[in-house]
């Protein structure tokens, strides 16, 4: 638990935002040591604290002949390989009770699906480990069912808890950003998340040859999405990230370019401290008081008066 409040703290502290990313799935060990290695290199250089992200079961399949995972024991033992070889945090996903306390022994955070929000036995044995929690609202839901998935976490002993908006059902096949929800779900009293890929899924909206159906998704909105939430002012993003997305077994239409990721991360932190700068000033009734948040700033900054000009 000491460990969990020291990382629950760091990350709540994060200046502009932290970060969850990686691939949607561990594909073997050789490609999530080879993800963490480079998205750990690119979230050192924008200045992000970063928790891995890959899950080693995706138990909710459009399809029984999708790609799942490796599996919990040997999932564990890859996620526990990329902690130790590269110094990061872990998040990852369970789907029922008896995982828990397995993957707790492993994973600074454990993360609930959208689907399995508002089930108190999973969130209760997920909370009882002592980790971080990460709750995915889901897509049929409020935001306002976010503080009462929240209270169940702290009601079973433990205030490290975190809430992830990740969109809403649209029709049956899309889902739809509600900005507003990252506002409201503040009412859970505890770090907001914006889940920026998983929130531009259609689900089984891609027909497959041969018949059948799998996900789809809007990859090319991804950056809009996600500009929406840092100007918003959330806590944390949740990004899936793959070296190869168009050959992902699992959600390719919605994991991010790894070669793109870098451009990405540093137009967010601009657009998220300059809305901070923003902010700053206007709590001084228009006059500009600078010097404190200067240095945060990925670009050049020249004031007169009240005028501010911004370059790279």
């Amino acid at each position: 638990m000491e460990s969990s409040a020291l990382l629950f703290n760091q990350l709540k502290a994060a200046d502009p935002f932290f970060l969850l990313a990686g691939p949607n799935v561990i594909e073997s060990e050789e490609h999530v040591l080879y993800m963490a290695k480079h998205i750990k290199s690119v979230a050192a250089k924008v200045g992000l604290p970063l928790v891995f992200k890959s899950s080693f079961d995706k138990a909710n399949r459009t399809s029984s002949k999708s790609f799942r995972g490796p599996g919990m024991a040997e999932g564990l033992k890859i996620l526990e390989k990329v902690k130790a070889t590269y110094d990061i945090p872990i998040v990852t996903d369970v789907h029922e009770t008896i995982q828990c306390e397995a993957v707790g022994r492993v994973a600074d955070i454990i993360q609930i699906p959208a689907f399995l929000c508002r089930q108190t036995d999973l969130l209760v044995a997920a909370a009882k480990t002592g980790k971080i929690i990460n709750i995915k609202k889901g897509q049929f839901c409020a935001s306002s069912v976010m503080a009462n998935s929240a209270e169940k976490i702290r009601l079973a002993g433990n205030p490290h808890v975190m809430v992830c908006e990740r969109g809403t059902m649209f029709g049956y096949n899309d889902l739809i950003v509600d900005p507003r929800n990252l506002e409201w779900m503040r009412e859970a009293n505890c770090p907001v998340v914006a889940d920026v890929t998983h929130a531009l899924q259609q689900p089984a909206g891609r027909k497959l040859e041969g018949g059948g159906v799998a996900s789809g998704g809007l990859r090319e909105l991804i950056p809009c999405i996600a500009r929406t939430a840092v100007a918003v002012g959330v806590d944390g993003l949740f990004m899936e990230v793959h070296n190869d997305p168009l050959n992902s077994p699992v959600d390719g239409p919605t994991q991010w370019p790894l070669r793109h990721l870098e451009e990405l991360l540093e137009e967010l932190v601009a657009i998220a401290v300059s809305f901070i700068l923003f902010f700053y000033m206007m709590s001084y009734n228009n006059q500009v008081h600078v010097s404190a948040c200067i240095e945060l700033l990925p670009f050049n900054l020249s004031c007169s008066k009240d005028i501010c000009t911004f370059s790279k």
